[in-house]
């Protein structure tokens, strides 16, 4: 799926920039997918919690199956895109951040479900090494694919991976646990709200991941980059796109073959402090392998703050909870990159590309001294493992515990 998703994602927007040549429109990409997301995202956990997870992400990866055979009818169609323009991909990209609002939540309160919760460590740096591995092939295959063949083969080639996912994903052998609740809805809704809010811990990582990709995100100009500072066409793109992720996959296998952190509360306001001044240099670069080796050092960094975040979400969670407090999560992280998207759009319209990237890799750093300052518990946590989940007084499920 992911994979796939990078192919789509590498042509998608070489397409739209082809067509209106204004960086705007990259960031209306973001904007298109994270309104669903954001919208649906706390029902959609809510649904996690309360019926079979496999299924609910089947559904979805069937969706985002639709998605991508949509976009290579786009291109079958004979002057079908200089007549509609840009248009007909963001209503495309509109569902699919409809159906990614439920397949996120579900899937990792699944992962967290099958897996003991003494391998959640280990467990959370394998599976960011697959997909940060998966993240490093696709784009690189997205820009090679249009740039050689075309990107209808481009959308042949995400349909059958869509298609392999969802074939895979019905192998996943899984039996739901019955729930019963007597919430309502709406209370339902804000017991995840209400978790997060509460353990100052957790609520200040989703935040400091929140800002960090909202203000220094370079990832939507990317196709500004390499069209018009680094001169190195859609190929040049999809190298420049696999680069964060080529970083990540080599530290989280790393990370997987390690004990846990003995500071991880240090370990990640550095982690993400690296990250703003990978995307600082990013933007000052006039150098292509310059700019490659900062976007891959800037996916190292952002792979240990991945780790951290998702280990301290599945260790403090209860498992009743998962499926609400990981669609939290995706409001605060999944919606950030496409949120991130957006507002490099707009800045860069405003301000241009390079002082756009700069100025918001500048804004991350700062956010990460405030929230250093702000949450000294965080700037102290040690192990996470050691860590137990909390209740609290917090009413679960109709009942406080």
């Amino acid at each position: 799926m992911t994979v796939g998703a990078q192919v789509q994602g590498v042509v998608v927007a070489w397409q739209i920039y082809d067509i209106t040549h204004d960086p705007l429109s990259l960031g209306l990409i973001g904007l298109a997918e994270a309104l669903p997301f954001i919208g649906l995202s706390l029902y959609a956990g809510h649904i996690a919690d309360r019926f079979n997870r496999r299924r609910i992400a089947l559904i979805g990866l069937l969706v985002m199956l639709g998605c991508s055979v949509s976009l290579l009818a786009f291109n079958l169609v004979p002057g079908f895109l200089r007549t509609y323009g840009a248009w007909p991909f963001y209503s495309v990209i509109f569902v699919s951040g409809i159906a990614r609002s439920f397949l996120q939540p579900s899937r990792n309160a699944l992962g967290a479900e099958i897996v003991p919760r003494s391998l959640y460590s280990n467990a959370v740096a394998w599976r960011s090494s697959t997909w940060q591995g998966a993240a490093v092939v696709g784009p690189a295959l997205g820009g090679l694919l249009y740039g050689f063949t075309s990107a209808t083969f481009a959308y042949v080639f995400d349909s059958v991976l869509m298609a392999l996912a969802v074939l895979a994903f019905t192998w996943i052998a899984y039996e739901a646990r019955p729930t019963s609740t007597r919430e309502s809805v709406a209370e339902s809704l804000q017991s995840g709200v209400r978790f997060v809010w509460r353990e100052s811990v957790l609520l200040a990582a989703l935040t400091l991941d929140l800002f960090s990709v909202l203000l220094g995100g370079a990832e939507a100009l990317l196709p500004v980059f390499a069209d018009r500072i680094l001169h190195v066409g859609p190929e040049g793109l999809g190298v420049l796109r696999a680069a964060p992720a080529a970083g990540a996959v080599l530290v989280s296998i790393y990370l997987a073959h390690r004990p846990p952190f003995e500071r991880a509360g240090r370990t990640l306001l550095s982690a993400v402090a690296v990250f703003a001044l990978c995307i600082i240099g990013f933007g000052l670069s006039r150098s292509f392998v310059l700019s490659v080796a900062l976007l891959g050092l800037s996916g190292v960094a952002d792979n240990v703050s991945v780790l951290i975040r998702g280990t301290l979400l599945q260790t403090l969670t209860p498992p009743q909870l998962l499926g609400r407090v990981s669609s939290v999560n995706s409001i605060f992280i999944g919606s950030s990159n496409e949120l991130g998207a957006f507002e490099s759009g707009v800045t860069a319209k405003l301000l241009g590309t390079v002082p756009a990237v700069v100025l918001g890799g500048v804004a991350s750093l700062a956010v990460v001294g405030i929230i250093g300052v702000v949450v000294p518990r965080l700037r102290t946590l040690r192990r996470i493992d050691d860590l137990t989940p909390s209740l609290g007084t917090l009413r679960v499920d109709g009942v406080r515990a």
